[in-house]
Protein backbone atom coordinates (compact mmCIF):
# COMPACT_ATOMS: atom_id res chain seq x y z
CA UNK A 1 0.00 0.00 0.00
CA UNK A 2 2.79 2.40 0.88
CA UNK A 3 5.70 3.56 -1.23
CA UNK A 4 8.16 6.41 -1.47
CA UNK A 5 6.94 9.74 -2.87
CA UNK A 6 8.37 12.80 -4.58
CA UNK A 7 6.09 15.55 -3.29
CA UNK A 8 8.32 16.85 -0.49
CA UNK A 9 7.75 20.52 -1.35
CA UNK A 10 3.95 20.09 -1.16
CA UNK A 11 4.15 18.09 2.07
CA UNK A 12 6.41 20.72 3.63
CA UNK A 13 4.11 23.53 2.51
CA UNK A 14 1.13 21.90 4.25
CA UNK A 15 3.24 21.01 7.28
CA UNK A 16 4.43 24.59 7.77
CA UNK A 17 0.89 25.75 8.55
CA UNK A 18 -0.40 25.22 12.07
CA UNK A 19 -3.77 26.44 10.82
CA UNK A 20 -4.19 23.37 8.62
CA UNK A 21 -3.80 20.92 11.51
CA UNK A 22 -6.35 22.99 13.43
CA UNK A 23 -8.78 22.69 10.52
CA UNK A 24 -8.32 18.91 10.44
CA UNK A 25 -8.94 18.68 14.18
CA UNK A 26 -12.07 20.77 13.72
CA UNK A 27 -13.30 18.44 10.99
CA UNK A 28 -12.85 15.44 13.28
CA UNK A 29 -14.61 17.14 16.20
CA UNK A 30 -17.49 18.51 14.13
CA UNK A 31 -18.26 15.32 12.21
CA UNK A 32 -17.00 12.52 14.45
CA UNK A 33 -14.84 11.23 11.61
CA UNK A 34 -11.88 9.19 12.83
CA UNK A 35 -9.46 10.08 10.04
CA UNK A 36 -9.13 13.42 8.22
CA UNK A 37 -6.39 14.42 5.80
CA UNK A 38 -5.10 16.85 3.24
CA UNK A 39 -4.01 14.74 0.29
CA UNK A 40 -1.95 15.70 -2.75
CA UNK A 41 -3.76 14.09 -5.66
CA UNK A 42 -2.61 13.89 -9.25
CA UNK A 43 -3.63 11.71 -12.15
CA UNK A 44 -1.27 8.99 -10.97
CA UNK A 45 -0.49 9.72 -7.30
CA UNK A 46 -2.22 10.07 -3.92
CA UNK A 47 0.11 11.29 -1.15
CA UNK A 48 -0.68 12.17 2.47
CA UNK A 49 0.38 15.73 3.30
CA UNK A 50 -1.13 16.03 6.79
CA UNK A 51 -3.54 13.82 8.72
CA UNK A 52 -5.48 13.41 11.95
CA UNK A 53 -5.83 9.70 12.73
CA UNK A 54 -7.97 8.48 15.63
CA UNK A 55 -8.78 5.07 14.09
CA UNK A 56 -5.23 3.84 13.39
CA UNK A 57 -5.70 4.07 9.64
CA UNK A 58 -1.93 4.24 9.49
CA UNK A 59 -1.09 7.10 7.12
CA UNK A 60 1.59 9.63 7.97
CA UNK A 61 2.79 12.63 5.91
CA UNK A 62 4.50 11.25 2.86
CA UNK A 63 2.69 7.91 2.86
CA UNK A 64 1.02 7.00 -0.40
CA UNK A 65 -2.03 5.09 -1.63
CA UNK A 66 -2.70 3.67 -5.06
CA UNK A 67 -4.56 6.61 -6.53
CA UNK A 68 -7.03 4.49 -8.51
CA UNK A 69 -8.03 2.73 -5.33
CA UNK A 70 -9.24 6.01 -3.81
CA UNK A 71 -12.42 8.02 -4.24
CA UNK A 72 -10.27 11.19 -4.23
CA UNK A 73 -9.17 10.14 -7.70
CA UNK A 74 -12.77 10.50 -8.86
CA UNK A 75 -13.15 13.82 -7.03
CA UNK A 76 -10.19 15.18 -8.98
CA UNK A 77 -11.09 13.48 -12.26
CA UNK A 78 -14.70 14.66 -12.34
CA UNK A 79 -14.20 17.87 -10.34
CA UNK A 80 -16.99 17.07 -7.90
CA UNK A 81 -17.49 16.38 -4.21
CA UNK A 82 -18.25 12.93 -2.87
CA UNK A 83 -20.28 12.62 0.34
CA UNK A 84 -21.39 9.28 1.81
CA UNK A 85 -23.32 8.95 5.07
CA UNK A 86 -23.28 5.14 5.01
CA UNK A 87 -21.78 3.09 2.20
CA UNK A 88 -24.12 0.19 2.97
CA UNK A 89 -27.13 2.40 2.18
CA UNK A 90 -25.60 4.33 -0.73
CA UNK A 91 -26.77 3.06 -4.13
CA UNK A 92 -23.81 4.57 -5.95
CA UNK A 93 -20.97 3.31 -3.76
CA UNK A 94 -22.35 0.22 -1.99
CA UNK A 95 -20.48 -2.05 -4.38
CA UNK A 96 -17.50 0.25 -4.99
CA UNK A 97 -14.11 -1.36 -4.44
CA UNK A 98 -12.74 1.57 -2.39
CA UNK A 99 -14.94 1.28 0.76
CA UNK A 100 -14.50 -2.48 0.79
CA UNK A 101 -10.73 -2.15 0.46
CA UNK A 102 -10.24 0.42 3.21
CA UNK A 103 -13.08 -0.57 5.51
CA UNK A 104 -14.99 2.70 5.87
CA UNK A 105 -18.71 3.48 5.87
CA UNK A 106 -18.74 7.26 6.28
CA UNK A 107 -16.79 9.31 3.71
CA UNK A 108 -16.42 12.89 2.45
CA UNK A 109 -13.95 14.49 0.03
CA UNK A 110 -13.89 17.96 -1.53
CA UNK A 111 -11.30 19.37 -3.95
CA UNK A 112 -8.69 21.93 -2.90
CA UNK A 113 -8.12 24.60 -5.57
CA UNK A 114 -5.22 27.00 -5.87
CA UNK A 115 -5.74 30.56 -7.09
CA UNK A 116 -4.95 29.66 -10.70
CA UNK A 117 -7.67 26.97 -10.72
CA UNK A 118 -5.20 24.12 -10.33
CA UNK A 119 -6.49 21.18 -8.25
CA UNK A 120 -3.91 20.60 -5.51
CA UNK A 121 -5.71 17.63 -4.03
CA UNK A 122 -8.50 17.00 -1.56
CA UNK A 123 -9.67 17.59 1.98
CA UNK A 124 -11.06 14.18 2.89
CA UNK A 125 -12.27 12.20 5.89
CA UNK A 126 -13.28 8.60 6.55
CA UNK A 127 -14.74 6.60 9.44
CA UNK A 128 -15.59 2.93 9.92
CA UNK A 129 -19.02 3.97 11.24
CA UNK A 130 -21.85 5.78 9.44
CA UNK A 131 -21.85 9.55 9.88
CA UNK A 132 -24.39 12.26 9.05
CA UNK A 133 -22.51 14.24 6.43
CA UNK A 134 -25.07 15.10 3.77
CA UNK A 135 -26.21 18.42 5.19
CA UNK A 136 -25.46 22.03 4.38
CA UNK A 137 -23.59 22.68 7.63
CA UNK A 138 -21.01 19.95 7.05
CA UNK A 139 -20.65 20.65 3.34
CA UNK A 140 -20.25 24.40 3.90
CA UNK A 141 -17.59 23.73 6.51
CA UNK A 142 -15.60 21.42 4.22
CA UNK A 143 -15.85 23.83 1.28
CA UNK A 144 -14.72 26.74 3.45
CA UNK A 145 -11.84 24.75 4.94
CA UNK A 146 -10.74 23.58 1.49
CA UNK A 147 -10.79 27.18 0.30
CA UNK A 148 -8.73 28.30 3.32
CA UNK A 149 -6.19 25.52 2.73
CA UNK A 150 -5.85 26.59 -0.90
CA UNK A 151 -5.26 30.20 0.15
CA UNK A 152 -2.67 29.08 2.72
CA UNK A 153 -0.82 27.12 0.05
CA UNK A 154 -0.94 30.06 -2.36
CA UNK A 155 0.45 32.38 0.32
CA UNK A 156 3.18 29.87 1.19
CA UNK A 157 4.20 29.62 -2.46
CA UNK A 158 4.42 33.38 -2.78
CA UNK A 159 6.42 33.65 0.44
CA UNK A 160 8.79 30.89 -0.67
CA UNK A 161 9.28 32.60 -4.03
CA UNK A 162 9.98 35.91 -2.27
CA UNK A 163 12.52 34.30 0.04
CA UNK A 164 14.25 32.63 -2.90
CA UNK A 165 14.36 35.95 -4.74
CA UNK A 166 15.83 37.66 -1.67
CA UNK A 167 18.42 34.89 -1.28
CA UNK A 168 19.38 35.24 -4.94
CA UNK A 169 19.70 39.01 -4.58
CA UNK A 170 21.81 38.58 -1.44
CA UNK A 171 24.10 36.15 -3.21
CA UNK A 172 24.37 38.50 -6.19
CA UNK A 173 25.19 41.35 -3.81
CA UNK A 174 27.91 39.26 -2.18
CA UNK A 175 29.39 38.45 -5.58
CA UNK A 176 29.28 42.11 -6.60
CA UNK A 177 30.90 43.18 -3.32
CA UNK A 178 33.70 40.65 -3.77
CA UNK A 179 34.19 41.81 -7.34
CA UNK A 180 34.33 45.47 -6.31
CA UNK A 181 36.76 44.71 -3.49
CA UNK A 182 39.05 42.74 -5.80
CA UNK A 183 38.81 45.37 -8.52
CA UNK A 184 39.56 48.22 -6.11
CA UNK A 185 42.49 46.32 -4.63
CA UNK A 186 44.00 45.50 -8.01
CA UNK A 187 43.56 49.06 -9.29
CA UNK A 188 45.91 50.42 -6.65
CA UNK A 189 49.04 49.13 -8.38
CA UNK A 190 48.46 50.85 -11.76
CA UNK A 191 47.38 54.04 -9.95
CA UNK A 192 50.59 54.00 -7.91
CA UNK A 193 52.56 53.49 -11.11
CA UNK A 194 50.84 56.48 -12.69
CA UNK A 195 51.61 58.63 -9.63
CA UNK A 196 55.26 57.62 -9.72
CA UNK A 197 55.48 58.39 -13.43
CA UNK A 198 53.87 61.79 -13.01
CA UNK A 199 56.29 62.64 -10.20
CA UNK A 200 59.20 61.88 -12.53
CA UNK A 201 57.68 63.95 -15.33
CA UNK A 202 57.10 66.89 -12.97
CA UNK A 203 60.85 67.08 -12.27
CA UNK A 204 61.62 67.86 -15.91
CA UNK A 205 61.92 71.35 -17.30
CA UNK A 206 58.71 71.91 -19.24
CA UNK A 207 56.78 74.99 -20.18
CA UNK A 208 53.97 76.30 -18.00
CA UNK A 209 51.23 74.76 -20.13
CA UNK A 210 52.78 71.28 -19.86
CA UNK A 211 53.29 71.66 -16.12
CA UNK A 212 49.64 72.70 -15.78
CA UNK A 213 48.58 69.62 -17.73
CA UNK A 214 50.73 67.37 -15.55
CA UNK A 215 49.16 68.89 -12.44
CA UNK A 216 45.69 68.22 -13.81
CA UNK A 217 46.67 64.60 -14.46
CA UNK A 218 48.04 64.28 -10.92
CA UNK A 219 44.78 65.64 -9.56
CA UNK A 220 42.80 63.09 -11.56
CA UNK A 221 45.02 60.23 -10.43
CA UNK A 222 44.68 61.34 -6.80
CA UNK A 223 40.91 61.44 -7.25
CA UNK A 224 41.04 57.88 -8.59
CA UNK A 225 43.07 56.85 -5.56
CA UNK A 226 40.48 58.34 -3.19
CA UNK A 227 37.63 56.55 -4.99
CA UNK A 228 39.52 53.26 -4.75
CA UNK A 229 40.10 53.75 -1.03
CA UNK A 230 36.40 54.51 -0.55
CA UNK A 231 35.46 51.28 -2.30
CA UNK A 232 37.92 49.30 -0.19
CA UNK A 233 36.61 50.89 2.99
CA UNK A 234 33.05 49.99 2.04
CA UNK A 235 34.07 46.41 1.25
CA UNK A 236 35.81 46.11 4.64
CA UNK A 237 32.75 47.49 6.39
CA UNK A 238 30.39 45.03 4.67
CA UNK A 239 32.73 42.21 5.73
CA UNK A 240 32.45 43.34 9.34
CA UNK A 241 35.93 44.80 9.58
CA UNK A 242 34.82 48.43 9.70
CA UNK A 243 37.04 51.44 9.13
CA UNK A 244 40.17 51.19 11.24
CA UNK A 245 41.15 54.41 12.98
CA UNK A 246 44.71 54.66 14.34
CA UNK A 247 45.15 57.85 16.33
CA UNK A 248 48.58 59.30 16.97
CA UNK A 249 49.76 62.70 18.18
CA UNK A 250 50.96 64.39 15.00
CA UNK A 251 51.99 67.76 13.59
CA UNK A 252 51.47 66.64 10.00
CA UNK A 253 47.74 67.26 9.73
CA UNK A 254 48.09 70.87 8.58
CA UNK A 255 50.42 70.11 5.64
CA UNK A 256 48.29 67.08 4.78
CA UNK A 257 45.18 69.26 4.50
CA UNK A 258 47.05 71.79 2.36
CA UNK A 259 48.18 68.94 0.11
CA UNK A 260 44.56 67.85 -0.43
CA UNK A 261 43.62 71.44 -1.34
CA UNK A 262 46.51 71.62 -3.82
CA UNK A 263 45.54 68.34 -5.47
CA UNK A 264 41.88 69.30 -5.90
CA UNK A 265 42.77 72.83 -6.96
CA UNK A 266 44.93 71.34 -9.70
CA UNK A 267 42.05 69.14 -10.81
CA UNK A 268 39.61 72.10 -10.81
CA UNK A 269 41.73 75.20 -11.62
CA UNK A 270 38.65 77.37 -12.29
CA UNK A 271 37.18 76.66 -8.86
CA UNK A 272 38.76 78.93 -6.26
CA UNK A 273 39.43 77.33 -2.87
CA UNK A 274 40.04 79.73 0.03
CA UNK A 275 41.65 78.20 3.11
CA UNK A 276 42.06 79.18 6.73
CA UNK A 277 43.81 76.28 8.41
CA UNK A 278 44.87 77.42 11.86
CA UNK A 279 46.55 74.43 13.47
CA UNK A 280 49.52 75.32 15.66
CA UNK A 281 49.67 72.36 18.03
CA UNK A 282 49.97 68.63 17.38
CA UNK A 283 46.60 66.82 17.25
CA UNK A 284 45.83 63.24 18.23
CA UNK A 285 44.13 61.79 15.15
CA UNK A 286 44.51 59.43 12.22
CA UNK A 287 46.03 61.86 9.72
CA UNK A 288 45.49 59.70 6.59
CA UNK A 289 41.84 59.13 7.55
CA UNK A 290 41.20 62.81 8.32
CA UNK A 291 42.82 63.62 4.97
CA UNK A 292 40.56 61.09 3.25
CA UNK A 293 37.49 62.60 4.90
CA UNK A 294 38.57 66.12 3.97
CA UNK A 295 39.26 65.06 0.39
CA UNK A 296 35.75 63.61 0.13
CA UNK A 297 34.15 66.75 1.55
CA UNK A 298 36.18 69.07 -0.64
CA UNK A 299 35.56 66.97 -3.76
CA UNK A 300 31.84 67.05 -2.95
CA UNK A 301 31.98 70.86 -2.72
CA UNK A 302 33.82 71.11 -6.04
CA UNK A 303 31.27 68.80 -7.67
CA UNK A 304 28.11 70.39 -6.29
CA UNK A 305 29.19 73.96 -5.61
CA UNK A 306 28.21 76.87 -7.82
CA UNK A 307 30.68 77.35 -10.64
CA UNK A 308 32.96 80.34 -10.04
CA UNK A 309 31.94 80.84 -6.41
CA UNK A 310 34.81 80.25 -3.96
CA UNK A 311 34.86 77.28 -1.62
CA UNK A 312 35.74 78.12 1.98
CA UNK A 313 37.85 75.75 4.09
CA UNK A 314 38.16 76.44 7.82
CA UNK A 315 40.07 74.37 10.36
CA UNK A 316 40.82 75.26 13.95
CA UNK A 317 41.92 73.57 17.14
CA UNK A 318 40.78 75.15 20.37
CA UNK A 319 40.95 73.87 23.91
CA UNK A 320 39.48 70.39 23.81
CA UNK A 321 38.01 70.60 20.31
CA UNK A 322 39.09 70.26 16.68
CA UNK A 323 36.86 71.44 13.82
CA UNK A 324 37.06 71.29 10.06
CA UNK A 325 34.44 72.81 7.76
CA UNK A 326 33.92 73.03 4.00
CA UNK A 327 31.49 75.62 2.64
CA UNK A 328 30.27 76.01 -0.92
CA UNK A 329 27.66 78.12 -2.64
CA UNK A 330 25.04 76.60 -4.89
CA UNK A 331 21.68 74.96 -4.86
CA UNK A 332 20.24 74.02 -1.48
CA UNK A 333 20.19 70.35 -0.55
CA UNK A 334 16.51 69.43 -0.42
CA UNK A 335 15.05 68.62 2.99
CA UNK A 336 13.95 65.16 1.88
CA UNK A 337 17.53 64.26 0.96
CA UNK A 338 19.16 65.31 4.23
CA UNK A 339 18.22 62.16 6.24
CA UNK A 340 19.90 59.86 3.67
CA UNK A 341 22.83 62.09 2.72
CA UNK A 342 25.39 60.05 4.67
CA UNK A 343 24.06 56.65 3.60
CA UNK A 344 26.11 54.54 1.15
CA UNK A 345 25.18 54.61 -2.55
CA UNK A 346 22.86 57.61 -2.07
CA UNK A 347 23.73 60.17 -4.73
CA UNK A 348 22.33 63.65 -5.03
CA UNK A 349 19.10 63.31 -7.01
CA UNK A 350 19.36 66.91 -8.17
CA UNK A 351 22.57 65.98 -9.97
CA UNK A 352 21.78 62.51 -11.32
CA UNK A 353 24.42 62.55 -14.04
CA UNK A 354 27.35 63.37 -11.78
CA UNK A 355 30.05 60.74 -11.45
CA UNK A 356 30.49 58.75 -8.25
CA UNK A 357 28.98 55.93 -6.26
CA UNK A 358 27.61 57.92 -3.37
CA UNK A 359 30.25 56.57 -0.99
CA UNK A 360 32.24 59.73 -0.30
CA UNK A 361 29.99 61.30 2.32
CA UNK A 362 29.26 57.91 3.88
CA UNK A 363 32.97 57.18 4.30
CA UNK A 364 33.53 60.69 5.67
CA UNK A 365 30.78 60.12 8.23
CA UNK A 366 32.26 56.78 9.28
CA UNK A 367 35.69 58.36 9.74
CA UNK A 368 34.14 61.08 11.87
CA UNK A 369 32.43 58.47 14.05
CA UNK A 370 35.68 56.51 14.31
CA UNK A 371 37.31 59.61 15.81
CA UNK A 372 34.51 60.00 18.33
CA UNK A 373 33.33 63.09 16.49
CA UNK A 374 30.41 64.25 14.39
CA UNK A 375 29.91 65.26 10.78
CA UNK A 376 26.98 67.62 10.27
CA UNK A 377 25.53 69.48 7.31
CA UNK A 378 23.50 72.66 7.02
CA UNK A 379 22.14 73.94 3.74
CA UNK A 380 20.09 76.91 2.59
CA UNK A 381 19.64 78.92 -0.60
CA UNK A 382 22.99 80.66 -0.12
CA UNK A 383 25.41 78.02 1.03
CA UNK A 384 26.00 74.43 2.15
CA UNK A 385 28.35 73.72 5.06
CA UNK A 386 29.78 70.37 6.13
CA UNK A 387 31.34 70.54 9.59
CA UNK A 388 33.45 67.91 11.31
CA UNK A 389 34.11 68.27 15.02
CA UNK A 390 35.86 66.01 17.47
CA UNK A 391 37.12 66.27 21.02
CA UNK A 392 40.90 66.38 21.30
CA UNK A 393 42.02 63.53 23.50
CA UNK A 394 45.12 61.50 24.12
CA UNK A 395 46.19 59.27 21.26
CA UNK A 396 44.35 55.93 21.17
CA UNK A 397 43.82 53.11 18.68
CA UNK A 398 40.34 51.89 17.76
Amino acid sequence: MLEQHDFRADIDAVGRSNAIITLLETVALATGMGFAAVARVTESRWVTCRAIDHISFGLMPGDELDVESTLCHEVRQYNQEIVIDDVYADETYVDHHCPARYGFRGYISVPIYLQDGFVFGTLCAIDPQPRKLKNDRVLSMFRLFAQIIGEILDADEELTASREAVAQEQELARIQERFIAILAHDLRNPVNALKAGLRLIARQNFDDKTIELVNLMRGSVNRMEHLIENLLDQARRRQGEGIVIEKALSSTLKPALHQIVAELQAAAPDQKIVTNIDLLEPIACDVPRISQMFSNLLANAVTHGASGAPIQVESTATTGNFSLSVTNSGKKISDDMLPSLFLPFERRKDRPNREGLGLGLFIASEIAKGHGGTLDVSSDDNRTVFTFQMPIREATTT
